[in-house]
């Protein structure tokens, strides 16, 4: 696991062109004994064979395989860019780490940012940091960027018969997740929920919570709830229809984009997909994450054959492929955690840190799918690139 320390990091940095960062940076490994003189050539040579950003305002520059036998030890050097640098193609880059990597150890480097990095948001996050602490926190993964949300945190046709009972078992969900407390529970069923309509209740609470976190609950029978009025002096109960219950823990700007998300959907009336939706699929509902394959997706198994695995160049060429069809394309890596990933994200799909020999599962659901997993195949079977 890579360890990075504040002096892995330069703050404040400005560079004319990525061709004067990329320098820098070999400069910086050159010092620190990383790397040898020559080095540079290297990460100018596998610059000018395909661009090394990521997105988010990230590169990786690092050198081609044959420049490997100059490096003394694996490492990373961190240049920060408050006003950017313009890599091309009309990219802007805020945090240039620079790699040397001795064998495949940078695929484990590359994995372990690119998980942190592909995260919403974070790119602002790394142009405002003005500390090496800070910047630290991020690309360990120690700054929540994202809701917590998953199956474990949704219950679909709970035998509830009142309000009372989903937001108790959603609160349940939660404190289960051990990203709340007691605190939080009791004050969740004592404010109780608000109605958002079309059937959907929301309840939500900052006290006692460590991480910012999502439940969601379905009733297994039709509920009708008495809603408080919200002003004394009015007398009259309007009865509402419970469908579900939404539940969110806050503790971080986390929660700022689920929330969007159900703003958009109730102002175009759309919240009666997620009374429809199964739990595989509630998850993308809510944070704009990869939704499941359907069940007419077209699949595909192929082996990577690259000596060094998807690393940056053939993980762009692979990314490029799948960009060329209107399908939606994901990819898993059956040796990895099992999760899906969009193929078009070049941070996602180096994200699954895959090695020489490692399988990868496509699936494409769209009109082009058959043509896509086709062109993939070809591309995977022809080396990325790379050569067979």
């Amino acid at each position: 696991m890579l360890s990075l320390t504040q002096q892995d990091i330069v703050l404040n940095q400005s560079a004319r062109d990525k061709t004067a960062a990329i320098s820098a940076l070999a400069g910086e490994l050159t010092q620190q004994g990383l790397v040898s003189e020559g080095y540079v050539k290297g990460m100018l040579a596998r610059e000018a064979q395909n661009s090394t950003f990521l997105g988010s305002g990230i590169a990786i520059p690092h050198g081609t395989t044959d420049t490997r036998d100059l490096v003394q030890q694996t490492g990373v050097k961190i240049h920060h860019y408050p006003q950017g640098v313009n890599w091309g193609d009309g990219n802007t880059v805020y945090l240039a780490i620079g790699i040397a990597a001795k064998s495949d150890e940078h695929l484990g480097i590359l994995k372990q940012l690119t998980k942190v990095l592909s995260a919403d948001g974070v790119a602002e996050q790394i142009r405002q940091s003005n500390t090496a602490e800070a910047l630290i926190s991020l690309l360990n993964g120690d700054i929540q960027l994202e809701a917590d949300f998953d199956e474990s945190l949704i219950a679909l046709h709970f035998p509830a018969t009142d309000l009372l009972q989903l937001t108790a078992v959603a609160a349940g969900l939660i404190k289960n997740k051990q990203a709340a407390d007691n605190a939080f529970v009791a004050d969740v069923i004592a404010e109780g929920a608000s109605y958002l309509g079309q059937g959907l209740w929301l309840a939500r609470s900052s006290k006692g919570v460590s991480r910012t976190t999502m439940s969601f609950v379905t009733p297994s029978q039709d509920i009708i709830h008495q809603e408080q009025p919200i002003h004394q002096e009015q007398s009259i109960h309007q009865e509402q229809p419970v469908k579900g219950l939404l539940m969110l823990a806050a503790c971080n700007a986390a929660c700022h984009k689920p929330l969007n998300l159900l703003a958009q959907k109730l102002y175009q009336n759309q919240l009666q997909a997620l009374f429809e939706a199964d739990a595989a699929q509630l998850p993308a509902l809510l944070t704009d994450a990869q939704p499941a394959a359907s069940d007419e997706a077209n699949t595909a198994v192929f082996k990577i054959r690259n000596a060094h695995g998807l690393h940056a160049r053939p993980g762009a060429m692979l990314v490029s492929v799948a960009k060329k069809f209107e399908s939606a394309i994901q990819v898993k890596n059956l040796q990895g955690d099992g999760k899906s990933v969009n193929a078009k994200s070049l941070m996602k799909v180096i994200a699954l840190g895959v090695k020489h020999g490692h399988e990868l599962e496509f699936m494409a659901d769209g009109s082009d799918a058959p043509e896509a997993l086709s062109a993939i195949g070809d591309a995977i079977a022809a080396g990325l690139g790379e050569g067979r």
